[in-house]
């Protein structure tokens, strides 16, 4: 989830240095998204200790 964060993060830099604004912004709002998703999942898994028997 964090590796398409990132995708979309640089496809938003990308598109803003070429001028697009729309898709800058639209890819930006969606890597915010999966950001933000990202780490309410990362601290429910810590609060739960799931986590920890992911690899046994």
């Amino acid at each position: 989830m964090l590796s398409w964060a990132l995708i979309f993060f640089i496809i938003a830099i990308i598109a803003a240095v070429l001028g697009f604004g729309g898709i800058a912004g639209a890819a930006s709002g969606i890597a915010q998204l999966l950001f933000f998703g990202f780490l309410i999942l990362a601290v429910v898994v810590l609060i739960t200790g799931r986590g920890r028997n992911l690899l046994t």
